[in-house]
């Protein structure tokens, strides 16, 4: 019996690539099998990210592209899918300008989507819905050394510049014996690195055995326990949730690759002020001293934001 194919591009993130991943595990337990060209497939989802403007605009010609490959189809169950961030902040909008797409769903309620397509049962599904999400999907290694764990979602920080509240929702962190049985799956399957994933990563604070909160640093040594587990790395983080503890970890667990991506954004104090970003550049400096002490070969990376609205030469320099 041929098997229905799924082809899925995904845009943006890291967080993006792991999504786009759990959903084809999702429709491989449908009996789905994954197309490298989109002519091929029965299903294509376009799993979006809001971030960049640009990336927002390339699905819009993606989908004029896929319009002609439906014309062309002859398949009746042929359907389009807009999953993610796009999808949750223009769920409506997406549906008003590109008629032709079957269905629009969040990056919080993808789980849904199999059901939604036998049912035909929406279509346009942006709930906030984390924990009924991690729920009920799969997790399959993608076959190399590496793997991305999703353990936060959302942010409650509000930058000024950003829309990640408004499309992932307000700060989740997954409790730890979920995220424990999820690598032990892909370590078994032979992966050898894991890379811990979320808006504010270091803002976890997910449930232990115990019930109470747990910090990042503790999930780290915890999940450093799994013995055939060899590298783990985690991005990324928030200046002002770059806690002592996790500094520590830094010098004390040798599994925690010297490597961290912490955004500045900008180098203006006025600047970071009008962002939001809640620290300025001597606190930004601090945390930097205190992990060259603890750990003086950590290789560093950030991010910037050039011409920020009033952003003077000055503040540039």
């Amino acid at each position: 019996m041929k098997k229905n194919k799924i082809y899925i591009k995904s845009y943006g993130c890291q967080m993006n690539v792991y999504d786009s991943n759990r959903i084809i595990d999702l429709f491989k337990n449908q009996d789905y099998e994954v197309a490298e060209d989109p002519k091929e497939a029965d299903l294509i989802v376009l799993n979006t990210c809001h971030i960049r403007e640009k990336a927002a605009e390339k699905v819009y010609s993606d989908i004029g592209r896929i319009n002609k490959i439906k014309k062309n189809n002859q398949k009746n169950n042929f359907k389009l899918v807009v999953a993610g961030c796009v999808a949750q902040a223009e769920g409506k909008e997406i549906k008003k300008r590109a008629p032709t797409v079957d269905f629009v769903v969040g990056p919080q309620s993808y789980h849904r989507l199999p059901k939604m397509l036998q049912n035909s049962e929406s279509i346009v599904n942006d709930d906030f819905t984390q924990n009924e999400k991690f729920k009920n999907l799969l997790y399959n290694s993608t076959g190399g050394v590496s793997e991305f764990v999703s353990i936060q979602e959302g942010c409650d920080k509000f930058c000024s510049f950003c829309v990640v509240p408004y499309t992932r929702g307000p700060e989740f962190s997954r409790p730890i014996s979920e995220i424990l049985i999820e690598i032990k799956k892909y370590v078994k399957q032979g992966v050898k690195e894991i890379i811990f994933l979320g808006q504010n990563v270091n803002a976890y604070h997910g449930k232990g055995v115990d019930g109470k909160s747990k910090d990042l640093a503790y999930l780290i040594n915890k999940m450093s326990e799994i013995e055939n587990l060899k590298r783990i790395r985690y991005m990324t983080s928030h200046p002002i949730d770059m806690t002592n503890s996790l500094i520590e970890v830094h010098k004390t667990n040798n599994k925690l690759m010297p490597f961290l991506h912490l955004p500045i954004q900008s180098g203006s104090d006025k600047v970071l002020k009008e962002m939001n970003r809640k620290h300025n550049v001597a606190f930004y400096r601090k945390i930097v001293d205190k992990l060259r002490a603890e750990r003086s070969d950590i290789a560093l990376s950030s991010d910037f934001i050039v011409g920020y609205p009033n952003e003077s030469d000055k503040d540039f320099e």
